[in-house]
């Protein structure tokens, strides 16, 4: 089955006057915002675009040759290869970069990253980033599911106000993967409405989404229609909270909460395979997510997410790959973080890691029942044995 490096060797060969931006252009473009372009792609308003394959030699020169790019523990490792070929690719290659943005506070739990691409069909693509490997960029995922606005919701409205001073009259497309894709609808629907008309589709890319009071509002009327929600098969991130009830569900390669990585939606041709809706136990999952979550007043809500990031943070990590680096140690701070909490709050937080871990594993045997029934061979066999056993 293919996936997005495959689309880049069959299709990277056709510029955009020859085959027009499609949804698969688009999750590549918002996995590009995960690529490091400090000191290479210039800040808003702060110098000329950059072409895509030369910001490219310039950041994989800081690496020796052969050098494997350790992309973090949840960034897809693939997005260094991807970028080689988008490098390559006459569809890619002469698109121009700016306006890069990488934002981060760990004391305060705030993390914000996006990019500006000339996609060269007369468009501007604001590409948000995603959760990336910090632990800032978690809690604020979190933080989504208990306060009105979180920080980087904030600057993305501001990112985008600024993107379209210096890009004007140009068409707009905003999106992004994960939180990205939750940043790119907010600024869609709260940027100015002068900006608002130049939109022309806004991505969420298994992102999570609102609390539904944000559905009802006017400036979300006006470019609802714009809005493409994608999510896998037995999504979890992008079934959180609510969102635009039509939605687009892509097939994967991998199970349970793997199918995130965008690198395992399978395509075909310049389209996603697509199927008629995400899994029961994706549906029972975000169930089951939301009445926690909704149970919580607000004020225990953020005190939750508190909690949480104060356990996770406890051995002094700032990255999941402090974690997993010294996961001994982490594990005896964590322990020690947990039995300072107040009773309710830590049966609270094993409660929801505890829903987190049955339903990614409840996915993943999903996943293997349901490769078992397309398999015709293994059907076959199983058939065999029971005949034989009978």
């Amino acid at each position: 089955m293919a996936n997005l490096l495959d689309y880049l060797d069959w299709r990277g060969d056709l510029t955009l006057d020859q085959s027009p931006f499609n949804e698969v252009d688009n999750l590549i473009l918002a996995e590009l915002s995960f690529v490091d372009f400090r000191d290479i792609v210039p800040a808003p308003g702060q110098g000329e675009s950059v072409a895509l394959r030369q910001a490219a030699e310039a950041f994989f020169a800081r690496f020796p040759a052969g050098e494997k790019i350790d992309m973090g523990v949840l960034v897809p490792a693939a997005i260094p290869d991807m970028l080689r070929k988008m490098a390559d690719a006459p569809r890619f290659r002469e698109m121009k970069l700016n306006c890069f943005v990488d934002w981060l506070d760990a004391g305060r739990g705030e993390q914000f990253a996006a990019l500006a691409v000339e996609t060269g069909d007369g468009g501007v693509y604001l590409s948000f980033r995603g959760t990336d490997d910090t632990l800032a960029g978690w809690k604020e995922d979190f933080e989504l599911a208990c306060m009105p606005e979180v920080p980087a919701q904030k600057k993305a409205v501001e990112y985008t106000r600024a993107a379209a001073k210096q890009f004007p009259r140009r068409k707009l497309r905003l999106g992004g993967h994960s939180k990205g894709g939750n940043l790119a609808v907010y600024a869609g629907v709260f940027c100015p409405e002068a900006v608002q008309r130049r939109i022309t589709d806004i991505w969420s890319n298994d992102g999570p989404g609102f609390h539904d009071d944000l559905l009802d509002l006017p400036e979300h009327r006006r470019v609802e229609d714009r809005i493409h929600s994608i999510v896998p098969k037995s999504s979890i991130v992008g079934m959180l909270l609510e969102h635009e009830e039509t939605y687009t569900v892509v097939d994967s390669d991998q199970k349970g909460f793997l199918q995130h990585d965008g690198f395992s939606w399978q395509v075909m041709g310049d389209r996603f395979i697509t199927l008629r809706q995400v899994t029961k136990q994706a549906h029972l999952s975000d169930q089951a997510m939301r009445e926690l979550v909704h149970a919580m007043p607000q004020a225990e809500r953020e005190k939750f997410v508190a909690a949480l990031f104060d356990v996770l943070s406890a051995s002094g990590a700032v990255t999941l790959t402090d974690l997993k680096a010294d996961s001994f140690k982490a594990a005896g701070a964590m322990v020690k973080a947990m039995k300072d909490l107040d009773k309710e709050t830590r049966e609270g937080l094993l409660r929801f890691v505890g829903l987190l871990f049955k339903s990614n594993l409840r996915m993943t045997l999903e996943g293997i029942q349901e490769d078992v029934e397309k398999n015709p061979a293994v059907k076959r066999w199983g058939l065999k044995k029971k005949e034989g056993e009978g």
